[in-house]
Formats: C-alpha cells, sequence, structure tokens
C-alpha cells in the first residue's frame, strides 16, 4: 500500500445497484447506497470488494483477518480500527466523499464496549457487534455530476483495482440480476410485543420519568420470520419500496444487513463535524394538499419539537466531548424532510473536531446516537435493556466509513434488517416523552415498520402470510400516527 490517493474517472452509471448486483454474494462486499430524491441528500454511491483487512468484534474479542494472517485482540475495537487504518493520507482536495478506507457496521451493543451500563440482556455467543474491512480500492458514483471515478490507495496493478474497473465498465441493466434464488419467508412473522405488551412498557416509561430517571425514552418493537434465498434480491426490493439517502446493502460473513435509512449519524470531513438527528414522525399522504397539511402539523408540534430539543441538546453535550470548545452549533433546527412515507423533523448540530481527536475518537464518544437512545443517554440505555429484554443487534447502531483521508460518514442504522441463520429480523420504535399518547406511538411504530413489512409481504409465499394484527398495524398513506 502507498501513501499516494490515485483518482481515475470511469463511465458513469446511473443504476449503482445494477452494478452491485454481479457481486452482491461475495463475502465483504459492499454497497452504500444513496437510492433517493436527490433534493433530499441523495449523491454518492459506493461500491467496494474484498477488503485487505477485517476487522470482527465479538463480545471482547476481535478478530482481525489480513490475508491469510489471522489473530484477535482484547483491546478497544475502535482503537484496533484507527491502528488498521493508519495516520491519515491527504487526498489533495478531491471533492469525492470517500478515498479508500473502512466500510462496515457497528451495532447498537458495541457500546458496552465503551461504558458501564450495566445491563443484563445476553448477547448470544458468535454473535457480532463490529464488521469493519480495509478496502484498498473503491467505485465512488456522483449522481449530481453524473460522473464516477475508481478511487484507493495501493499498487496499481492491485487485482482489486482490475476488478473494479471491469465492474464499472459492465454496465448491467438491472439491479436484481444475482446468482443466488430469491429469498422468500418460508414461516410465521412474530414479533417480541403486541399492542397490551407494548401498554405496559409505556406505562413503565412514564414511572420512570415521572421518577426522574430520564425525560425520554427510545422504546423499541421487533419482528422475527424465517427466510430462505439470497438477501440481495430482497434489498433490491427494499430500496424500490423505501428510497433513503444513507442506505446499504453489507455481505458480512455471517451476517447480511439491509438498510433503508434517512438519518445521518456523523459526518466528518477536513475537521467539520455535522449530525442531523430526527425526532418527530408524521405519515404522508396521496394527496398533495393533504400531504402539507400534515408536514405544516407535524413542524408546528410542540411535543415533537421539545422531543427534537431533548435530542439536539444531548448531541451537543456528546460533541463537546471532541470538539473545540465553544465550536458546537445548531445551524437548522426542526426542519421538515419528506421521505418515501414519511415526513420527519430533522436538526443539524456542527462543530469543530479538536487537533488532538479523530473520526475513531469521535464516533466513540457519541456512540450510539442519541435519537435512538433518549436523554440522559446511559440511563436511558439501561431502561430499554430492562424493558426490551434483549440486544438490539445492529439496529439504532451505525453504518458507514472511516477514509484513509481521515473523513467519515455514517448513518443510524433505523429502517435496517439482517438476515442471519434463516432469519430476517428488524426493529422500530419511538422516542417516548412525558406527553406521549400511547395509541399515537403505537401507530408511530407500525408507521415506521411499514416498509419492511412491505417486503416481507412481497417475499410472502402462500405458507407464510404476513399476521393480520400486522397489516392493522400499518397505517394507509394519509393516515396520521
Amino acid at each position: 500500500m502507498t501513501d499516494t490517493i490515485h483518482i481515475e474517472p470511469l463511465p458513469y452509471g446511473a443504476d449503482t445497484a445494477a452494478l452491485f448486483a454481479a457481486v452482491a454474494a461475495e463475502p465483504w462486499a459492499v454497497f452504500l447506497d444513496s437510492n433517493a430524491d436527490r433534493a433530499v441528500g441523495g449523491r454518492w454511491d459506493i461500491v467496494a470488494l474484498a477488503p485487505r483487512v477485517t476487522l470482527r468484534t465479538t463480545g471482547a474479542v476481535t478478530e482481525i483477518r489480513a490475508g491469510n494472517r489471522r489473530w484477535s485482540s482484547r483491546d478497544d475495537p475502535l482503537a484496533l480500527l484507527r491502528g488498521a487504518l493508519g495516520p491519515p493520507v491527504p487526498a489533495a482536495a478531491s471533492g469525492l466523499p470517500f478515498v479508500g478506507g473502512a466500510i462496515g457496521w457497528l451495532g447498537y451493543d458495541l457500546a458496552r464496549r465503551f461504558e458501564r451500563l450495566g445491563l443484563s440482556s445476553p448477547i448470544a455467543p458468535g454473535v457480532p457487534q463490529l464488521a469493519m474491512g480495509l478496502y484498498d480500492w473503491a467505485l465512488v458514483v456522483d449522481h449530481h455530476e453524473q460522473a464516477s471515478w475508481l478511487v484507493g490507495r495501493g499498487d496499481s496493478a492491485d487485482p482489486r483495482r482490475q476488478r473494479l474497473r471491469r465492474l464499472a465498465a459492465a454496465r448491467p441493466k438491472q439491479a436484481g440480476a444475482a446468482a443466488g434464488p430469491m429469498l422468500r419467508v418460508t414461516g410465521r412473522l412474530t414479533s417480541d410485543m403486541d399492542q397490551s405488551g407494548y401498554r405496559r412498557r409505556f406505562a413503565a416509561v412514564q414511572d420512570y420519568i415521572q421518577a426522574g430517571d430520564c425525560y425520554q425514552v427510545n422504546l423499541a418493537r421487533r419482528w422475527s420470520v424465517p427466510v430462505a434465498g439470497d438477501p440481495w434480491l430482497a434489498y433490491a426490493i427494499l430500496r424500490q419500496i423505501n428510497p433513503a439517502p444513507f442506505a446499504a446493502y453489507l455481505n458480512t460473513p455471517g451476517m447480511r444487513v439491509l438498510s433503508a435509512s434517512p438519518e445521518r449519524f456523523l459526518a466528518l470531513r477536513d475537521g467539520l463535524v455535522e449530525t442531523r438527528p430526527i425526532k418527530g414522525t408524521a405519515a404522508r399522504a396521496r394527496d398533495p394538499a393533504r400531504d402539507r397539511a400534515l408536514a405544516q402539523r407535524l413542524a408546528a408540534s410542540e411535543k415533537d419539537r421539545a422531543e427534537n430539543l431533548m435530542i439536539v441538546d444531548l448531541l451537543r453535550n456528546d460533541l463537546g466531548r471532541c470538539c473545540e470548545t465553544g465550536s458546537v452549533r445548531v445551524p437548522e433546527l426542526f426542519k421538515v424532510e419528506s421521505y418515501a412515507g414519511v415526513h420527519h423533523l430533522v436538526s443539524s448540530i456542527t462543530a469543530r473536531l479538536r487537533a488532538d481527536a479523530d473520526a475513531a475518537a469521535l464516533l466513540r464518544a457519541c456512540f450510539p446516537g442519541g435519537s435512538i437512545t433518549g436523554a440522559p443517554k446511559i440511563r436511558t440505555m439501561q431502561i430499554i435493556d430492562a424493558l426490551e429484554g434483549a440486544p438490539r443487534g445492529v439496529y439504532c447502531g451505525s453504518i458507514g466509513y472511516l477514509g484513509y483521508d481521515g473523513a467519515m460518514d455514517t448513518n443510524i442504522a433505523i429502517r435496517t434488517a439482517s438476515v442471519a441463520d434463516g432469519r430476517l429480523d428488524f426493529c422500530a420504535g419511538g422516542g417516548l416523552v412525558a406527553d406521549s399518547d400511547c395509541e399515537a406511538e403505537w401507530a408511530e411504530i407500525g408507521l415506521k415498520a411499514r416498509a419492511m413489512l412491505e417486503l416481507i409481504n412481497a417475499l410472502t409465499d402462500a405458507s407464510g402470510p404476513v399476521a393480520a394484527a400486522d397489516r392493522r398495524a400499518r397505517p394507509l398513506p394519509g393516515e396520521g400516527p
């Protein structure tokens, strides 16, 4: 590997998913997908294959592989990742978001390595909490400028580079093409709670709030269904059902991750940090006038604005742990952004990273994102663990990259499913505050789960219908939460 970043223009192809389909079945193939209305942030796609080094954390141990070498460490996983990346390499103001580096995911439960949380729910043996690969070469696609590049840091004769050039030149016609059979549902969809169970947990959260333990708790519901077949083909359907600017498909060993997330967690470039928490959700409507009215009602909602502000304050504090004193700003507050099935209330917080910090330090200081825990963070994570009674896995963790040039961009892993051991699992949740309404919050969870439930419907054969109760939980377009 060299200390020079290489950037080579390539022919532009509008459908990056069609390119990736040819390699989606390969271990450690990754696709960061900006599949969204370009006006809502969708611009850059990244495809990478065959990482030079991989890191996979399970419990207290991180397994590291580099070619035929393999070893384990009990050190901080993010310190190990920082060491594998090495010192930042200047990218000569390329303007590209990624020039090679680490791509992968961090599960919500990795936070147990960073904080003394005292959580009681056990993580099953062998279930990973982090999977990251170091990719010396990648394809980067800019849909705004309709341009593509091969980027990287390595030997120009590297076969990985040559494979990506051939892939970019292939120009396939459809995203769905893949080697395996279509993923199909093979049994009944189940959930960890029904509406009465949610009411009991909702009441418990209100007791915690009244006792002064917390101000807001993000309570989630889980679904699981047995499946068989190719998860990539399921993702190809999901990205049509729910296009999102921070979507991703990652073929990590033992677990495929399918994400249609609308939420940025942390971005870092040239020392400038940005996080964009989502708090506040409303349904979309087919009728334009009704749709505008729903967005306006969300923008004016005192309850949703207060909920959003709690998380803004939490994230300001988190950023203060490794950013310059006085640099934290809130340039956008309570902005309504509209996606395929929902309107969201979004704020933006920016800061300047301290000179003695880096992307890994920033990630560690802020992980997991406050928008999916509540406030105060550690106490709400304890409450979440007590009420949900199980680890969250990838859900509410983060997916993205840390570049060789020191840049970073990551999402919050909501609207995200994992496929492992013949099951597809996903969750949906929402923040509860003192003036939350139980029935409205239950309906909001159904709204947020809708895309995944529609995916399950699309993958279901006659022997495995989606439960009627789950159909009823999904609001129709135009219905408010």
